[in-house]
C-alpha cells in the first residue's frame, strides 16, 4: 500500500516515513503544498496523509484541488487548529479523517488502517485464495500450513495483488502501489520480484496462484 506525506516539517515527516516504512506501506514525501498537490493529482496512492498549513499552498487547497481533479483517494488531514467549526470545514471539501497535533503514531496508524478497509470492503485482517494466507496485520503469510518468509517488498506485492484478485494488474499499476517515486520504471525490478514471490509461495509444488497476463501484466487468482 502507498501512502503520500505531505508535510514541511521534514523531522516530523521523517519519522512519519520511517514508521510507516515498517508497518509495509511504501512512503512518498512532498514538503510543500505545490509538491504535494501535484503528486496527488498525478500519482495513484492508496492513502495522502497532509499538514494544514503548509508553505506555497495550504493543506485545505491541496485537498480542494484533489478532490476537483477527480481523485478520492482518502484523506487524513494533520491539524493543530481544534476550533468546530473548522473541522467541519475540513470534511465538507473532502477530507476523510483528520488528527489534531501532537497526536502519537499509534492513532494515525489505527484510522490508517480504518480508512484503507473502506474502499475496498475489508473486513478482516485475513485474505484466503486457495489455501494461500495472508494476514495483513501481522504481515505474514502461509501455503497451506507452511509459512512463506517474505521480504518487505514482496509482502507489500503479495498484499497489493491478493487485494486486486482475479484483476489483471499492469507493470505501471503495480510500480505505483507497491514501490516508491524513486523507482528505475526501466528497470526489471517488477518481473525479478513477481519471480521470487512466485518461487516462495509455489513451494512444494502447489498450484500457481500468480499468473502473466500476455501483453497485460500480471494477476493472482486460483484460475489462470
Amino acid at each position: 500500500m502507498k501512502i503520500l506525506i505531505i508535510e514541511d516539517d521534514q523531522d516530523i515527516s521523517n519519522f512519519l516515513k520511517n514508521c510507516l516504512e515498517a508497518e509495509f506501506f511504501t512512503v512518498d514525501q512532498a514538503f510543500d503544498g505545490h509538491r504535494g498537490s501535484y503528486l496527488a493529482r498525478t500519482n495513484n496512492y492508496d492513502l495522502i496523509i497532509v499538514d494544514y498549513m503548509l508553505p506555497l499552498q495550504k493543506g485545505d487547497e491541496v485537498v480542494k484541488e484533489t478532490r476537483a481533479d477527480g481523485k478520492n483517494t482518502p484523506i487524513i488531514m494533520l491539524t493543530v487548529n481544534t476550533d468546530l467549526d473548522n473541522k467541519i470545514n475540513l470534511f465538507e471539501i473532502g477530507v476523510d479523517d483528520y488528527l489534531t497535533k501532537p497526536f502519537v503514531f499509534e492513532e494515525l496508524l489505527a484510522r490508517i488502517r480504518a480508512l484503507l478497509r473502506r474502499p475496498i470492503n475489508i473486513t478482516t485482517n485475513i485474505i484466503k485464495i486457495d489455501d494461500l494466507i495472508i494476514d495483513l496485520e501481522k504481515h505474514r503469510a502461509w501455503r497451506g500450513k507452511r509459512e512463506v518468509y517474505l521480504t518487505r517488498r514482496e509482502f507489500s506485492l503479495l498484499e497489493y495483488m491478493a487485494k486486486n484478485q482475479g484483476r489483471v494488474l499492469s507493470r505501471s499499476a503495480i510500480l505505483d502501489h507497491v514501490w516508491d517515486m524513486d523507482v528505475d520504471v526501466f528497470s526489471n525490478t517488477v518481473e525479478s520480484h513477481i519471480l521470487k514471490l512466485r518461487k516462495k509461495i509455489n513451494g512444494a509444488k502447489r498450484r500457481d496462484l500468480i499468473h502473466n497476463v500476455s501483453g497485460c501484466g500480471y494477476k493472482i487468482d486460483i484460475k489462470r
